[in-house]
C-alpha cells in the first residue's frame, strides 16, 4: 500500500490483542494518560505523522495461566510428531558450530 508515495508492505498476519487503533503524534503527546490506560487494558496503537505509520505501541505480553484440559483441547487434532524426523530437520538446516558466522 503506498501513503504519500511511499510504499509500506501490508501485513498478512494477525494478532490475538485485536486491531491496533491509528493516532496522530499530536494525539500521542495530548493524550498520553488515556493512550497508557488502553495499553494497560491490551490495546496497540499504530503512530501515525502526517498521516505515516511511524511507530506502533503495543502492551507487554502479560503471562496467562492456561488449564492444561485447554491445552489438550486446544491440539487434539494435531499430526503425531516425528521425533526422529524432527532431529534430522534439524541438524540438516541448523548449524552446531561454535564459530561465527560472519
Amino acid at each position: 500500500m503506498a501513503v504519500g508515495g511511499v510504499s509500506h508492505p501490508r501485513s498478512t498476519g494477525a494478532t490475538l490483542l485485536g486491531v491496533s487503533r491509528h493516532i496522530t503524534q499530536r494525539e500521542l503527546r495530548n493524550r498520553s494518560g488515556e493512550i497508557m490506560r488502553g495499553l494497560d487494558q491490551g490495546e496497540s496503537f499504530v503512530i501515525t505523522r502526517n498521516g505515516v505509520p511511524v511507530g506502533q505501541l503495543t502492551p507487554f505480553l502479560r503471562r496467562q495461566f492456561v488449564l492444561a484440559e485447554t491445552v489438550r483441547t486446544a491440539f487434539e487434532g494435531a499430526p503425531a510428531i516425528d521425533h526422529d524426523r524432527l532431529r534430522r530437520d534439524l541438524d540438516r538446516i541448523a548449524s552446531q558450530s561454535a564459530a561465527p558466522h560472519a
